[in-house]
């Protein structure tokens, strides 16, 4: 007998866990657009369970992930929990790696009283690598069906079973999120901004009024900069501020 790979065997296991656990009313599938969201959707239909698939919209998610949700997932659904992040952040304030709003807003809104599958694997970030299989996250049951899956594996998946995915994978993006996200390198967010100079401009508009609101409330909050512009290039810069004046913005 021939030996399966160790991708098939994490598809196969993978199967037989969303198999066995399948709740009465189905899974609640968080999708992203992204190929570890893809990954955990076709599992989910080569398993024939039960699911409802959700993708939540930021109004800062790449034009060419949205446009592959719409034409590739017709049956996703689209979840909307907050106003789009240009309208929340002058009334939020900038969300920072350890204040992230946005993530609450959007990301970690949906899924309420059901088991949730998500896409996450340990070998993402240092913040995911102890993530178990079946845990609690934000008060929700969370299903993270291929958290010990590396990138081969997911590749790998996607290439044998042809799993469409994004087009910016194949133009050299290794991951796809919201435009400008604090959790970026420096290098990444000009990238994502100098190939989408619509969300930049939105985000200087958003982050003058935010500076309009505090200096009219609280002008110590701005103390540090003299413009919304020069607020937002420190906040793309990834450069440190004082606790304290991080704080008082929100």
């Amino acid at each position: 007998m021939k030996r399966l790979a160790d991708w098939q065997v994490k598809r196969d296991n993978a199967i037989a866990i969303l198999r066995a656990i399948e709740p009465p009313d189905g899974y609640y599938l968080a999708f992203s657009g992204g190929k570890d969201s893809c990954v955990i959707k076709a599992l989910c239909d080569m398993a024939g369970v039960k699911y409802d698939a959700y993708y939540t919209v930021s109004g800062i998610d790449p034009p060419e992930l949205v446009r592959f949700i719409r034409d590739k997932h017709p049956d996703v659904k689209w979840e909307r929990f907050a106003p789009p992040m240009f309208s929340l952040l002058p009334i939020k304030g900038f969300p920072i790696r350890h204040v992230r709003w946005c993530c609450e807003s959007y990301k970690e809104a949906g899924g309420a009283g059901r088991l949730a599958i998500l896409g996450v694997r340990r070998e993402e970030s240092q913040t995911r690598a102890d993530r178990e299989m079946l845990s609690i996250f934000n008060g929700k049951t969370t299903l993270n069906i291929i958290v010990d899956w590396n990138e081969g594996d997911v590749w790998e998946f996607i290439e044998k079973h042809e799993i469409p995915y994004c087009s910016l994978y194949d133009e050299g993006w290794s991951r796809l999120g919201c435009i400008g996200c604090p959790m970026h390198s420096v290098s990444q967010k000009h990238k994502e901004l100098d190939r989408w100079p619509g969300f930049e401009k939105a985000y200087r508009i958003a982050f003058r009024k935010l500076y309009a609101l505090r200096l009219e409330s609280n002008p110590d909050a701005v103390k540090h900069w003299q413009s919304g512009d020069e607020m937002f290039d420190w906040w793309i810069s990834n450069k440190p501020l004082s606790e304290t004046a991080q704080v008082r913005m929100f």
